[in-house]
């Protein structure tokens, strides 16, 4: 069910395998199915059915606050930001998932949780500066983040303008596949501008199945099959009373 979990603090992290199946609702998939898989998901979390926060994915760099928004709203956003330990959710199929933690070593009552979706533009936009801004305006001092699995440098393929043009907005992310072509690495640039910004970063490397979505079948990968299935990154916190939001729906709510 997970490729890699692990605590921060009072939080859990974890980010799943094929084992947990599909968990988008937005690839072609049986909605009553994935439902069910995100049930389970929360039963296995320990968190209230349907507190789960899942966003509408873009590729932009939109930061969504999870206080401001009922169970069952899904906004439209590539990061979201939690100060009560609601349960949140990123979902990926190559792109870079980042979870994220921060806390005050001065105020143990601080604990802001952040999720991220850092596709190709997410990043060059920034949704990373963006997330660990709006953590840091919520009183996160040391930021704690965990890099999940994604396409590797050595295998996403790019066209030669997009690698200059990616190079140019941000050095050093233009790489080359194992064939030698040009391509881009996304986790690689990702952990590094994490690292600028001073935020510690965990990037799980011996696992004993490989980080690349491509390459690892155990993961769901839109390169390698379009019509691919998502599997998402998750934090939750389980002693705060946020985990526990309900979930009664608003009117006019989106589901992804």
């Amino acid at each position: 069910m997970y490729w890699y979990q692990t605590t921060v603090g009072p939080a859990h992290v974890g980010f799943t395998n094929r084992g947990a199946g599909n968990l988008a609702l937005h690839v072609g998939d049986d909605h009553e199915a994935v439902r069910r898989r995100r049930a389970a998901l929360e039963s296995q979390l320990g968190v209230q059915p349907g507190s789960m926060l899942y966003l509408n994915q873009v590729h932009g760099n939109t930061v969504a606050d999870a206080e401001q928004l009922a169970a069952g709203v899904v906004p439209t956003a590539d990061a979201a930001v939690s100060t009560t330990g609601r349960p949140l959710a990123v979902m990926v199929a190559d792109c870079v998932p980042v979870v994220l933690v921060g806390q005050d070593p001065g105020d143990p009552r601080v604990c802001v949780t952040a999720v991220a979706h850092a596709g190709r533009n997410g990043f060059l936009d920034g949704v990373l500066e963006a997330t660990v801004d709006a953590m840091r305006t919520r009183a996160a001092v040391r930021i704690y983040a965990v890099v999940g699995p994604s396409v590797c440098g050595d295998c996403y393929e790019v066209p030669e303008q997009m690698a200059a043009d990616s190079e140019l907005r941000s050095p050093g992310v233009r790489a080359e596949t194992s064939w030698g072509t040009p391509s881009l690495d996304l986790p690689g640039a990702a952990v590094r501008r994490l690292q600028e910004m001073g935020v510690d970063v965990d990037r799980p490397q011996d696992q004993p199945t490989v980080a690349c979505t491509l390459e690892n079948t155990t993961l769901f990968s839109h390169r390698r099959d379009a019509g691919s299935g998502r599997i998402v990154g998750v934090v939750t916190v389980p002693e705060h009373p946020g985990a526990n939001l309900g979930s009664d729906q608003q009117d006019g709510a989106v589901e992804l």
